[in-house]
């Protein structure tokens, strides 16, 4: 389960190119117009530390999962989205401020939950490992500052100052994030080598019940609690797509297991393809909108 360049080098600065594109399609109104209305934020958080690390435990269950692969699920549930769901809801046109409130908030709050999830998970199984974990705290929230917020920042610096250059960036970045996503897939697949088949056969079935079970969770919850639909993409995208680095970290670096990589390791490929699906859907739906290059209208 070997990282390359591509992965380790080339997509951090990806990423934060990504993530200052995102940044030209904000103001500081998003952020606002989200806290004053904190739906999305409390029903999505909830679905991220609480209902995604139970769906683990369910699937586990009913699957009659090895050890190391049930504690390996719930790891990887209990990780919080990464950049990449920030990147994946822009390519979708789904709520970008809303998604990326949920990432910083589910990173942060992960730190403690993530731990409790995975400690609750090997008391079940303890022929699994016998350790207790930890979250990298100065690691995630560096993270965060780096490939989320700073470039965000300067996004946005750049759309207030200069929005005729901004919008013609942000069509440049879109197609860049969409070959970033293609290339994601790839890297991935590539860094497992011909393990990926026997990983597939091991936690396949139960890495796509929660991915699937995840996305439907974000969706249904912010329909619930009667959001639009590009709020719904948002929520959806948040539970579905993991930071799927995290959880290998958490497996390999901290527990000093493989074996319980493997769910996150086989999560990080296949919640792109899925990803390609929702973005296609998303992009299909904005076009129903009454005036080309708007958002999908609100809708309950």
């Amino acid at each position: 389960m070997e990282q390359n360049a591509l992965v380790e080098v080339g997509l951090p600065v990806a990423l934060f190119l990504i993530m200052i594109g995102i940044g030209l399609t904000l103001t500081t109104k998003d952020f606002a117009r989200e806290t004053r209305d904190p739906r999305g934020i409390v029903v999505g958080t909830l679905g991220q530390i609480v209902l995604m690390p139970a769906l683990a435990f369910l699937i586990a269950y009913l699957l009659s999962l090895p050890a190391a692969i049930a504690v390996g699920l719930v790891i990887i549930a209990a990780c919080p989205g990464g950049t990449t769901s920030n990147l994946v809801t822009y390519l979708a046109r789904g709520n970008v401020a809303l998604s990326i409130v949920l990432t910083v908030l589910a990173s942060l709050i992960t730190i403690v939950t993530l731990p409790i999830a995975a400690n609750l998970a090997l008391r079940w199984q303890p022929a699994a490992s016998g350790v207790s974990i930890e979250v990298p705290v100065l690691r995630t929230i560096a993270l965060l500052v780096v490939i989320v917020l700073i470039p965000v920042a300067i996004g946005m610096v750049i759309r207030a100052r200069w929005p005729q250059r901004a919008a013609a960036l942000e069509r440049a970045v879109s197609l860049f994030g969409g070959v970033v996503l293609a290339v994601l897939i790839v890297a991935i697949a590539i860094s497992l080598g011909s393990d990926i088949w026997t990983y597939l056969r091991q936690a396949g079935l139960a890495a796509i019940l929660l991915n699937l079970g995840g996305l439907g969770l974000g969706y249904g919850i912010v329909r619930l609690a009667r959001l639009s639909f590009r709020s719904r993409l948002a929520g959806a995208i948040e539970l579905g797509i993991k930071n799927a680095t995290l959880g290998i970290l958490i497996a390999v670096n901290v527990i000093g297991s493989e074996a319980l990589a493997v769910p996150s390791a086989v999560y990080g490929v296949l919640m792109y393809l899925s990803a390609v699906g929702v973005v296609a859907y998303g992009r299909r739906r904005s076009l129903r909108a009454p005036t080309a290059g708007k958002p999908v209208p609100e809708s309950p």
